[in-house]
């Protein structure tokens, strides 16, 4: 229960890092996707298989070092069906690697509706009688401005099968503060959705000392970051917008605890797209990968 898995994990690589498999067709070598068009043309199941064979040789470089992945539900809906499919067997083959798996589809609903998303992502399906795990993930984003109607659901499936959610809260998007800075009694209305995801966590904390509820806190807003690690001493942070998106690791540091731990920092155009930054050879797109996952964990590691 809580995010002792997380924190596991993280300690045991030493590395704050979750790398995001969200793969655009663009992202990836043109010998991958004329292999899988070869077999089943120009078509939405093609690209869902040169997809699967990007992320699996990622997963396979990267796995001794980088303890998480997050992959973007969007990114695979985009191909329908096929996609879908190819989102549950890249959770299957990262979590066969020991790697935790966020899933990021920023799920937000109420009653048996958030029911069947729950189940969907992080618990099990009866059919008749027979028990299934549809995509199996550790840990889900999810929208909580529904209120405790929408998170409900989802913590008795967090207490049940070891799970976490990670609560949108001062999202990296430069829009954000439209909405999440406005004033509610005199706090800010991240602050607020913050206070939520303590309490909403609050009989779920583990010895690890974080609960199964986390907030996903961008590091484009270094100030709100240490803001919110000092009023949710419970809540681990997933946190967005490093690399690519401007956040740098002093921006982040404030998302750590006095321990180092508390926080699991995102890249995804960094990793995917290595490869095309260091003009390197596109076999070795994997290569490229690890290499900028090796530097991206000394460079959070030098403020951890």
């Amino acid at each position: 229960m809580g995010m002792k898995r997380l924190v596991d994990a993280v300690r045991a690589k030493q590395n704050p890092t979750v790398a995001g498999l969200d793969p655009r067709l663009d992202y990836l070598p043109e010998f991958l996707k004329e292999k899988a068009y070869a077999e089943f043309g120009k078509t939405l199941e093609g690209a869902a298989a040169a997809v699967l064979e990007y992320n699996k040789a990622l997963i396979d470089a990267m796995y001794d070092i980088v303890p998480a992945i997050k992959p973007q539900a969007a990114y695979y809906e985009l191909y329908g069906w096929a996609g879908v499919k190819t989102l549950a067997e890249t959770i299957a083959y990262a979590r066969d690697k020991d790697m935790y798996v966020i899933t990021d589809g920023k799920r937000n609903d109420i009653g048996t509706t958030m029911e069947a998303y729950a189940a969907a992502h992080l618990g099990l399906v009866d059919v008749d009688g027979e028990q299934y795990a549809p995509f199996d993930g550790d840990a889900l984003t999810v929208n909580g401005y529904l209120g405790a109607d929408g998170i409900k659901p989802l913590l008795s499936i967090c207490k049940e099968r070891d799970r976490g959610i990670f609560v949108l809260c001062k999202t990296s998007n430069p829009s954000s503060g439209e909405l999440q800075d406005r004033l509610l009694d005199g706090e800010a209305l991240y602050a607020r959705m913050g206070d939520l995801c303590e309490a909403w966590g609050a009989d779920t904390i583990d010895e690890s000392g974080y609960s199964a509820v986390g907030a996903v806190v961008g590091a484009t807003y270094p100030a709100q970051l240490a803001e919110l690690r000092a009023r949710l001493p419970h809540t681990y942070f997933l946190v967005p917008g490093y690399g690519a998106q401007g956040g740098g690791a002093a921006d982040v540091a404030p998302a750590f605890d006095k321990d180092g731990m508390g926080a699991i920092v995102n890249s995804s155009r960094g990793i995917l797209c290595a490869w095309k930054k260091e003009g390197c050879d596109p076999a070795d797109f994997a290569g490229a990968a690890r290499r900028e996952a090796i530097r991206m964990k000394a460079d959070l590691t030098s403020v951890w």
